[in-house]
């Protein structure tokens, strides 16, 4: 039965699907094919002849073994085998070779993507938005040629992600999946406001200042610590840039979402101190360094500001610092240890 083997293996070369990988699948799904033709026979291979162009089906059947006293019930065994190619067999094995060459092919585009976005994972990426009616829940962002998903759980509180919008988003996860490769990216993760900031810092990528722990809470506010490992280096201001122009251009991609800037500390009164600002902290008190718990005091007019909108500053401070922090009046607290005396 004749076959376009060769134009076939054109193909696959162009296309980068191993000729071998082809001849396997395909011999395998003219197999499954004849078997499901009327009288096939139960043991059957498929041969096919590449220089030719065409394809045999080399069937076996079953001989009934002679039952003795020892075995009464014996195994058949296979007979000599015989060409039973269907004769009507052509438009089904051309539909079955269509069949296989659309699935490698598709399998080896896969792969490509796969391989593409493999070292894409953790990096930030930019891609415009495309909606899709059929899947209101996510946004779909196209990044070249490929389709991310930027799910519900990834998107910020708030923001509005317009079709044909260019957007930084930051790749969480490449994972194979059942319709193929599933990048899922991110507008609300921490490392993205990490690598905002590598974007426009030359300091963060030379090495002279580290950033050593982000909070944030995606759309409202975000507390980043740093720390300057080159002598000389304010790392705030390197963060902050000439006039503001570096946290500017972060905060352009981020939309109204405030950032803090706070020097990181090894001593956790001092790194507690710095995490509550803009609030000022007259002293902070380590209650126990294994619970990670801490009093910081600060003056009565600043303790809406040290606590913040619904708790939102006093909460991103334990978050960045990893400690339980309480928040005392720093007058309550003087008076108290005055009557002590």
């Amino acid at each position: 039965m004749e076959l376009d083997l060769s134009g076939m293996h054109q193909l696959a070369a162009e296309q980068g699907i191993d000729p071998e990988a082809l001849d396997e699948a395909l011999s395998e799904a003219l197999r499954l094919a004849y078997m499901k033709t009327p009288h096939a026979a139960k043991h059957a291979r498929v041969a096919l002849d590449n220089r030719a162009g065409t394809f045999t089906v080399w069937a076996q059947d079953e001989i009934p073994g002679e039952p003795t006293e020892e075995n009464p019930h014996p195994a058949p065994t296979l007979g000599e085998e015989y060409d039973d190619t269907p004769r009507d067999f052509g438009r089904l094995a051309a539909a079955t070779a269509r069949q296989v060459f659309t699935q490698l092919f598709r399998k080896a585009e896969d792969d490509r993507v796969f391989g593409a976005f493999s070292g894409q994972k953790g990096k930030l990426v930019t891609g415009i938005v495309q909606q899709d009616v059929k899947d209101p829940t996510n946004v779909h962002i196209a990044i070249g040629d490929v389709e991310a998903i930027l799910p519900r759980r990834e998107q910020v509180p708030g923001e509005r992600y317009r079709h044909g919008e260019r957007l930084r988003v930051y790749v969480v996860n490449v994972a194979r999946g059942l319709k193929g490769p599933e990048i899922v990216v991110s507008r609300s993760h921490p490392e993205l406001v990490r690598q905002l900031f590598e974007r426009e810092v030359p300091e963060l990528v030379s090495g002279a200042v580290s950033i050593m722990a982000i909070a944030r809470e995606a759309g409202a506010r975000t507390k980043i610590a740093v720390r300057a490992n080159t002598d000389g280096v304010n790392p705030k201001g390197a963060l902050i840039g000439p006039g503001g122009a570096r946290v500017r251009a972060v905060m352009e991609n981020l939309g109204p979402e405030k950032i803090d800037i706070v020097d990181w500390s090894a001593d956790p009164a001092k790194f507690v101190a710095s995490a509550l600002s803009p609030a000022v902290a007259t002293g902070v008190q380590v209650i126990s360094e294994k619970n990670k718990t801490a009093i910081a005091f600060i003056h009565d007019d600043q303790l809406s500001l040290a606590i913040g909108k619904e708790g939102q500053n006093a909460r991103l401070a334990a978050k960045l610092t990893g400690w339980k922090i309480g928040i005392e009046s720093a007058e309550a607290h003087a008076k108290k240890q005055q009557s002590a005396e």
